[in-house]
């Protein structure tokens, strides 16, 4: 097959600071057929890379952004055009001019710590110093990055072309694409209105055309172009006799959704602070007629003064000098936004050989290009993606009027003091378990995660509280999003019973003569046991790193359930199922509630005529049984640590499933309890969840799941996989009762950074905050370390798993 060929056909379509990056590293790992096709003029096409201002700040509450930055930075550093040099390390200053904004500078600062980068918080007069035009009396201090810098996006781009060229590849302006070829599933051309270009792999990194050009392919693109306002000032006496175009920092106004660089003698502004300016990529207009209308360019929107005009009050309030000054001239640039705010990559499922690189800023553009480059050439990217795969979207997050809202909404929210479990307010409620009725008369405090409304606890459990004794006093940031409700349902979880909707977890039917031979080979554990058996059981990619976790329920000899993570599980399976498996998502026609706790089984067993003893239904099994009128899949599961099941029917059954569980369980003192409950409870017992403690970039060993590992069957990645790990997922207790942290925040080591929290939650039954972190392997048990939250060193120590029941004792009964 062609594909297969050693050195493929690849086209790129767009030849932005993307496409330009993507085109050289490509031609670095010996891919050297590549063709990249741009409807404009080369070398300034007229895209986003076009007017980008080049700020590159690499600090991210994502890990995978702040590596794309690292590499872009360190990439463009090392590139020059005619003795100009890529970029220019000036630095990165964010102000804060109130105390909310300096605590999310701390914050920043940790993420900057857990992630390697250079920063530290520095006080009104330092700010003053780096940029002498602030007025330093409404400044409460600053974050100092002084490693970040302004990247030349065109001449970046211009250099990684050239590069590429000298490698074979070819750059082809004035080629607008009208048309994507296909056969048998996969991709065999380009169609442009100057020719056909054969290829074994497409890559879409069109930017805000990316919707156009996927609608070519039958690819959606999810994805909202919208305008955002920059302008320069005139040139400023203050600046005058500037030998460079920029020696200050970028500098941040965040308070005011502001950013500020030097142009030589003018200063150049960025705002986000207007109304959202949503742009159809499908109207936007050809080079030619855009500038036939006198635009500069496609992506450059005349300038609308009266969005301008707050900005540039906040300027003038925050610099003096800018109240003797006018803009001189602005214009509203077109770039894009997803949902959720992160870039789309990977290899479409709908059409193979399709490649997705869209949605990229240029601050993260080299490191995009080089993790797509990997992910083609070798099969997997070396940083992990799941934040970024295209397939993360649900079906329900994929209409064009949620991508406009919530495209719009990220646009808003750049800027925002962002708390890790705010959910966004529209639209919603989208997707409701069908006890959603029952959970709002409990008064349910509902979060949302993958369009699922999930109670975090319910305001009915209120009188429970009392009855705890004094909790530790929260600060204001760990305290959004939490109740001390979620103590007392972890505490009757702990005594008593509680019903869990888990509804939003992904489930999959496997079925067919080869699911066990296949799902066998996929997945590390032995799955090879008689119907009835429940495994836990990874997905491996071929580097031995783990792309998901599962739990694999055998029901017939031919049929199995899958509960699994994200939809990009889905669509690994289903890229590597033989002809004779088939596999389905089941979850929207499905719900599922856990009854767990001391009570569960005498909640459970006087429903039905099935033996739920411990003898006649031990753990890890499953059984099909009715409950009252309920037909349901009963696993005899737990992931809070506690006797139950996980118990499995119909959407439309749902509510009376929830009716009879709620009716039988008043006597036993039954309660609904939420997601806060469940993450304490899941880490007291030291359980993992997927894409927070562990990704692909983590082996089993180093994830203390090895006990999940058969190394006596072949499976995928089993040749990857060495015992031997320099790191290790590492359980802390803090030593303070009273203190807490989230996630992420950095973990010092004999006063160095030397890992971070991955997840964290206060431990109710043990009365410690619980984190884990990615630390160095040779910690022992005991070992002091200190976890930076807000800036404060709070002391932790190395802690022994599990925490809680180290004998399983209280699932085993």
């Amino acid at each position: 097959m062609s594909h297969t060929r050693e050195n493929p056909r690849v086209v790129v379509i767009g030849a932005g600071i993307v496409g330009c990056s993507l085109a050289d590293e490509l031609t670095a790992r010996g891919w050297t057929d590549v063709t990249v096709l741009e409807q404009g003029p080369l070398p300034a096409p007229g895209g986003s890379t076009s007017h980008a201002p080049g700020l590159v700040f690499r600090t991210s509450p994502s890990k995978t952004l702040a590596e794309f930055a690292k590499y872009t930075v360190e990439k463009f550093s090392s590139l020059q055009v005619d003795g100009v040099p890529c970029f220019d390390p000036v630095g990165g200053l964010e102000l804060a001019t109130t105390p909310e904004r300096l605590a999310e500078l701390h914050r920043r600062a940790g993420y900057a710590a857990s992630w390697g980068i250079r920063g530290e918080i520095v006080g009104p007069a330092r700010c003053k110093e780096l940029w002498p035009l602030i007025d330093e009396s409404i400044v409460l201090g600053g974050f100092h990055t002084p490693d970040d810098g302004l990247a030349r996006a065109l001449l970046a781009a211009r250099a990684q072309m050239e590069r590429a060229i000298t490698r074979g590849a070819r750059f082809l302006d004035r080629h607008t694409v009208t048309g994507i070829e296909r056969q048998d599933g996969r991709v065999t051309g380009v169609v442009t209105d100057r020719g056909t270009f054969p290829a074994d792999h497409v890559v879409s990194a069109a930017g805000f055309w990316g919707p156009v050009i996927g609608r070519m392919a039958g690819v959606d693109v999810p994805l909202q172009p919208l305008a955002h306002q920059y302008a320069r000032t005139r040139p400023l006496p203050e600046l005058s006799g500037a030998s460079a175009e920029a020696t200050r920092p970028i500098l941040r106004f965040q308070d005011r959704d502001l950013y500020f660089r030097e142009h030589a003698d003018r200063i150049g502004i960025g705002s986000y602070a207007h109304r959202p300016l949503p742009v159809d990529p499908f109207a936007v207009l050809p080079y030619d007629e855009a500038r036939a209308r006198d635009m500069d360019m496609p992506s450059s929107y005349p300038f609308t003064e009266e969005d301008w005009a707050p900005s540039w009050e906040d300027c003038r309030a925050l610099m003096p000098a800018l109240r003797a000054s006018e803009i001189e001239e602005g214009f509203n640039g077109v770039f894009s936004f997803t949902p959720d705010g992160m870039p789309v990559l990977g290899e479409a499922r709908e059409l193979r050989g399709f490649w997705l690189a869209e949605a990229v800023w240029v601050t993260h553009s080299a490191g995009v290009a080089k993790a797509v480059a990997e992910w083609m050439v070798n099969g997997r990217p070396s940083l992990d993606l799941h934040e970024c795969d295209h397939t993360r979207f649900e079906e329900a997050q994929r209409s064009p009027s949620y991508v406009r809202e919530r495209g719009s909404q990220q646009f808003v929210e750049v800027y925002d003091v962002i708390h890790p479990l705010q959910p966004m307010e529209q639209p919603r409620p989208l997707r409701v378990s069908p006890f959603y009725a029952r959970q709002q008369q409990l008064g349910a405090y509902f979060l949302e995660g993958g369009g699922w409304e999930r109670p975090h606890w319910y305001e009915a459990n209120a009188s429970l509280v009392d009855a705890l004794g004094p909790l530790p006093e929260r600060d204001a940031w760990s305290a959004r999003h939490w109740s001390p409700i979620a103590a007392a349902e972890a505490r009757a979880t702990r005594e008593k019973v509680a019903l869990y909707d888990m509804t939003p977890l992904r489930r999959l039917e496997v079925t067919g003569p080869g699911a066990l031979d296949f799902l066998d080979r996929m997945t590390t554990n032995n799955l090879r046991k008689k119907p009835g058996a429940v495994t836990y059981t990874l997905l491996l990619d071929d580097s031995g790193g783990i792309r998901s976790d599962l739990t694999v329920a055998r029901l017939a000899p031919d049929r199995f359930q899958v509960g699994a993570n994200s939809p990009a599980d889905l669509d690994w399976l289903t890229r590597h199922a033989p002809d004779d498996v088939q596999i389905r998502d089941i979850t929207s026609g499905t719900c599922c509630i856990g009854v767990w706790g001391p009570a569960a089984r005498a909640l459970v067993q006087p429903l039905t005529r099935e033996d739920f003893s411990h003898e006649g239904f031990g753990y890890f099994r499953a059984k099909q049984a009715h409950l009252g009128h309920v037909p349901v899949t009963a696993m005899r599961l737990s992931y809070v640590g506690e006797l139950g099941w996980e118990l499995y029917t119909s959407a439309d059954l749902g509510l009376r499933l929830w009716d009879t569980l709620w009716e039988a369980g008043q006597e036993l003192g039954v309660i609904a309890a939420g997601r806060s409950a469940f993450n304490s409870l899941r880490l007291e017992k030291g359980y993992r969840a997927w894409g927070t403690d562990m990704t692909d970039e983590h082996s089993p060993y180093e994830a203390g799941l090895g006990f999940a590992v058969r190394l006596d069957k072949e499976f995928t990645g089993r040749g990857a996989l060495s015992p031997d790990i320099t790191r290790r997922l590492t359980p802390l207790l803090l030593d303070d009762p009273a203190a807490v942290v989230l996630s992420k925040e950095p973990v010092y080591v004999d006063g160095a950074p030397a890992g971070y929290v991955t997840s964290a939650s206060y431990g109710y039954t043990l009365g410690r905050c619980v984190a884990y972190a990615w630390l160095p392997a040779g910690l022992a048990t005991g070992t002091g370390v200190h976890i930076e939250y807000f800036g404060e060193k709070v002391p932790a120590t190395v802690a022994e798993e599990p925490l809680f029941d180290p004998k399983m004792t209280r699932i085993r009964r």
